[in-house]
Order: structure tokens, then C-alpha cells, then sequence
């Protein structure tokens, strides 16, 4: 095993999020204060942690206000921006 150190500003690193959730963020970003919301389907709960948790980075980094509610009788979850 070769171990050396390397100075820091020779690392290429990026913060951007390339996920299954991109289209999730994409119309996320499309959405108006107190306009239309998001209606997405899920399979299991792990999965609407990992969206919610991308949505509300990708929302904090944009600076706005994403709000959630989960309707576990249908398997949905939607996503809005308040006012």
C-alpha cells in the first residue's frame, strides 16, 4: 500500500447532487410560494426519508422554504413551498 499526502487543493470534489431524485429537485425548483405542490408516489418509508432529506438539502442551499406531508393511506407524499 502507497499512502502519501497530497495538498488539499489537488482533490476535485463537488457538492452537487446526481441522484435518482434530480427530476424531485428539478420541479422543486419549479414550484411557486402558495402555488401548486408535488404529489410523488413511494414504496417504503426509508424511501421518503432519503427524498425528504434531498429536498430539504437542495432546499437549503437555494435558500427556500420546503414543507411536506405524508399520506401513508395512499403511498404519497407531497412537497410545497409556503408563503
Amino acid at each position: 500500500m502507497d499512502i502519501k499526502f497530497v495538498k488539499r487543493s489537488a482533490i476535485n470534489s463537488s457538492k452537487k447532487r446526481n441522484s435518482k431524485f434530480k427530476p424531485l429537485l428539478e420541479a422543486i425548483d419549479k414550484l411557486k410560494p402558495g402555488g401548486q405542490a408535488l404529489e410523488v408516489s413511494y414504496t417504503s418509508d426509508k424511501n421518503v426519508n432519503s427524498m425528504r432529506t434531498a429536498v430539504y438539502q437542495h432546499s437549503r442551499v437555494k435558500n427556500i422554504k420546503i414543507k411536506s406531508k405524508k399520506d401513508p393511506s395512499i403511498k404519497k407524499i407531497h412537497f410545497y413551498r409556503e408563503k
